[in-house]
């Protein structure tokens, strides 16, 4: 067994600031070669069309506060920490992968982001993918699909290339099979006591996303997966201490520029973050991509079905919710939204009525950014909250 960190889990977390520098050589090996490089934010970008076109998708959100503070230069400061820390990247040249990028593929998720993209497109290559407001319609469907058709097409011109459906049937596979890797990782948490720590899978996604070879990150997903499983399977299920941790389900925003601040202080002060509904987490995983029909039908059912808070209404959050508690035996709810982040900061409303009086479980609202200003309150409710759920 390998030696195991502050929490009793496996511990092979700490290579991970090596990852993002191999990641930084890596993106520059890829365009010395002549590999198309593409900058992406979103769940809502389908990556199928980009390794279509031949080119490499990566997330280019940023997580650090240090860039949100160059970004100020240009934009708001009461704006989402996330938008401005991922545009203060791009503006410095600090972000190698934004440096290589031959192009931006942003999306209308939100007005910020889309008067970002409207400075980056000054920047760079910059293409907006429209969405339409809401799920539930035969409107919508074809407002998404026209909009990836168009996008598949820009694509196809960019990079001088063609997308056939062979071609899109071949990449829906290989996007399945990994989705199929982090859902298989991600359900460890169903386990009881959880062997996968939340802030250390919050670490594993992060770092996944500085590795282009699928192949290998996917089977390196896998074996976590199986290490983590063995060590439940040999010592942390008959572990009583451990059974006795609060199940805490996190949900919202995304999470890695607050992992420190709000996922280390959960776990450290007593509870086991065993499942996140949110972009870190289950929430673009949960479907596939239909390999039955049609590719640009199933592309477009696939990322018009992601429960975002961008939707209006969105009736599939609160049961994707209801189903994750259930699942996972969660026995709280921590909602953490980012400053400015306005749709969830409003439907937080329906998810704690929801979490509440529908499921009788404890909630927590907990809104933030990525500065240290507020650290000690946040560890005060925290700890105060795990406390209640342990009387």
């Amino acid at each position: 067994m390998k030696m195991e960190n502050q929490l009793g889990f496996p511990s092979r977390f700490d290579e991970y600031d090596e990852k993002r520098r191999e990641g930084f050589i890596k993106v520059k090996e890829l365009k010395d070669r002549g590999e198309n490089i593409c900058g992406i934010f979103c769940t809502y970008t389908p990556i199928e069309l980009i390794y279509g076109a031949g080119a490499i998708p990566f997330s280019l959100c940023g997580t650090s506060n240090e860039s949100t503070r160059l970004a100020e230069r240009d934009l708001p400061k009461n704006l989402c920490p996330l938008i401005k820390s991922s545009y203060g990247f791009a503006i410095s040249d600090q972000c190698p992968y934004f440096y290589f990028a031959d192009l931006i593929v942003g999306e209308t998720t939100c007005d910020g982001k889309k008067k970002m993209y409207e400075h980056m497109g000054k920047m760079k290559d910059t293409y907006v993918i429209s969405l339409p407001q809401k799920q539930g319609t035969e409107d919508d469907y074809n407002y998404l699909k026209n909009e990836l058709i168009r996008f598949k097409e820009y694509l196809e011109e960019k990079f001088q290339c063609e997308i056939t459906d062979e071609i899109l049937r071949e990449e829906i596979e290989k996007a399945n099979e990994t989705r199929q890797v982090y859902r298989e990782f991600f359900e460890l948490g169903k386990l009881h006591p959880s062997p996968l720590s939340g802030y250390e899978s919050n670490i594993v996604t992060e770092a996944a996303s500085f590795t282009f070879d699928r192949t290998s990150s996917n089977e390196e997903i896998r074996e976590k997966t199986k290490e983590l499983y063995d060590y439940w399977e040999n010592k942390l299920q008959y572990d009583e201490e451990r059974k006795k941790r609060p199940r805490i389900m996190i949900t919202g925003c995304p999470t890695v520029g607050v992992r420190n601040k709000v996922l280390k202080n959960i776990e450290d002060l007593g509870a086991d973050i065993v499942v996140f509904e949110s972009c870190n987490g289950v929430r673009e995983k949960m479907e596939l991509v239909d390999p039955k029909k049609t590719p640009m039908d199933a592309i477009t059912e696939k990322y018009l079905g992601i429960s975002c808070s961008v939707m209006s209404p969105n009736p599939k959050r609160e049961i994707i919710i209801e189903e994750l508690v259930e699942e996972y035996q969660v026995d709280a709810v921590i909602e953490v939204v980012l400053q400015a982040c306005h749709t969830f900061a409003i439907e937080a409303h329906g998810i704690e009525q929801l979490v509440q009086k529908r499921l009788g479980k404890p909630y927590m609202y907990l809104e933030t950014d990525y500065s240290e200003n507020d650290a000690g309150q946040i560890r005060t409710r925290i700890e105060a909250f795990i406390e209640m759920l342990q009387l």
